[in-house]
């Protein structure tokens, strides 16, 4: 480009952090009566929080685990409910070293729910219970971009640019850091 152009850093809010995190975990929860059978397993009252954490984000949070049972050889039934805590570090994928860690902000979006997968009556007559959730993190702060700073920007329209580079091949774009929600 013809030197009448220049460059500017400007300091902006971006997102200046990813990561996505799958995991399946288990709970042992022990009900007052030794279980015949498992009638059915569910999590309510998901609440969380995220927090920076070194290169990753920690979501904490906690839910409540129901379990519907039978016991007495299939000839009662009950509920155990347990309240579960939990801290998952969620890794980030895309860090960029620009940031300014003083003006950091960050969140969480759980993209599976807590859910049960399975419930099973162990030898002791506790009931494990396999919970697979998914979380997605961002970690927003202050960065420096650079922008293209044309002189008498008046006349910007009629200039005619190519910022496609090899005439907008787009081949060569990672996947992975394109916007989910578009």
């Amino acid at each position: 480009m013809s030197s009448k152009y220049q460059s500017r850093e400007i300091i902006t809010k971006a997102i200046c952090g990813k990561g996505r995190k799958f995991s399946t975990v288990t709970h042992t929860v022990t009900p007052p009566q030794n279980p015949t059978s498992i009638l059915g397993a569910w999590i309510i009252n998901h609440q969380y929080e995220a927090v920076a954490a070194g290169d990753g984000i920690e979501v904490i949070g906690t839910y409540d685990i129901n379990i519907w049972y039978s016991y007495d050889r299939n000839s009662q039934t009950a509920v155990a409910k347990e309240k579960v805590s939990y801290v998952e570090l969620v890794p980030l994928s895309y860090l960029d070293s620009r940031h300014r860690s003083s003006s950091v902000e960050v969140s969480a979006d759980a993209t599976q729910e807590p859910s049960t997968v399975e419930a099973s009556v162990s030898g002791d007559g506790s009931v494990l219970i396999r919970v697979e959730r998914e979380f997605a993190v961002e970690l927003v702060a202050e960065t420096k971009i650079n922008v293209l700073v044309v002189p008498g920007g008046s006349d910007f329209e009629d200039k005619d640019f190519d910022f496609s580079g090899d005439g907008g091949d787009y081949e060569d774009l990672d996947p992975d850091l394109l916007d989910d929600d578009l």
